[in-house]
C-alpha cells in the first residue's frame, strides 16, 4: 500500500488530499480522516492523522486523509469551521465515484478541530454510517449534538488532556445513547505522544467491528 495523492472540486475551490488504499479487488469501507486546527499547524500529514489512516490500511480500511481549505495546497481560506464542513461533504463525493470504495461502509473521524467539523456533517449527511472523535474539544451545544446521533460512534480521549476537562468529559459521557462508546487512555495527553499507536489501534478497532474487515494484504 502507498499513499497516493488526489485532488478534487469543492464549489469553486481545489482540495488535495492523499489515498491509503489497500490492494485489493473488492469494494472496500472507507474512512474519512478529518486534521487539527490550521492556525495551530494542523494538516494532513499530522502524525495522529496519519497513523490512523495507516492502521485502517493494515487492516484491509481504506483511508483517506485531506486538507482543509486554505492549507498548504488546498484552495480557498480558513471558513471558520463552516467551510470546512462543506470540505468534508465534498470529499464523500469524491470517494464515492471510485470503484474502489463501498458506499453502503463509509465512516467519518476527527482529530481536535476535525472533530468539530466533522460531527455536524455526520449528523446530517446520510452517507455517513459510522463516526469517531479523537480528542474533541466540544461546547455544551456539541454534547448535545452526540446524544442526538444515532449511529454508532466512538469518543476517544486522553486522561492528561489539557483541552478537554476530564471531570467534565466524564459528566457528559453518561449522558449520552448506547450507540456511543468511549475510552479514555492513561497518561495521553491532547498530542498523544507515545500513545498515538494505541489510539491508532483503538479507532481502527471500532471501524473494523462495524465494517467486518479481515486483514489487510497492503504492504
Amino acid at each position: 500500500m502507498n499513499p497516493d495523492h488526489a485532488s478534487f472540486p469543492c464549489g469553486d475551490i481545489t482540495l488535495e488530499g492523499i489515498w491509503h488504499l489497500p490492494r485489493t479487488e473488492s469494494p472496500l469501507p472507507c474512512v474519512v480522516v478529518c486534521h487539527p486546527h490550521p492556525f495551530y499547524g494542523g494538516s494532513m500529514s499530522n502524525n495522529v492523522v496519519y497513523a490512523i489512516c495507516r492502521a485502517l490500511a493494515e487492516r484491509n480500511i481504506a483511508a483517506f486523509r485531506f486538507n482543509f481549505r486554505g492549507v498548504e495546497q488546498s484552495g480557498g481560506s480558513f471558513g471558520d469551521g463552516n467551510g470546512e464542513q462543506e470540505d468534508v461533504r465534498a470529499v464523500l463525493s469524491f470517494i464515492l465515484e471510485s470503484r474502489y470504495i463501498d458506499a453502503g461502509r463509509i465512516g467519518l473521524a476527527g482529530y481536535s478541530f476535525g472533530a468539530g467539523v466533522a460531527l455536524p456533517v455526520a449528523l446530517q449527511d446520510n452517507r455517513i454510517s459510522r463516526l469517531a472523535l479523537v480528542s474533541p474539544a466540544l461546547s455544551d451545544a456539541g454534547w448535545e449534538q452526540i446524544k442526538s446521533y444515532n449511529k454508532p460512534n466512538f469518543i476517544a480521549v486522553g486522561d492528561a488532556d489539557f483541552v478537554i476537562p476530564l471531570k467534565q468529559f466524564r459528566k457528559h459521557i453518561q449522558e449520552i445513547p448506547a450507540t456511543c462508546r468511549y475510552q479514555i487512555i492513561p497518561g495521553a495527553d491532547h498530542f498523544w505522544g507515545e500513545h498515538i499507536k494505541l489510539l491508532a489501534q483503538k479507532v481502527t478497532d471500532f471501524f473494523v467491528d462495524g465494517f467486518g474487515q479481515p486483514g489487510s494484504d497492503c504492504e
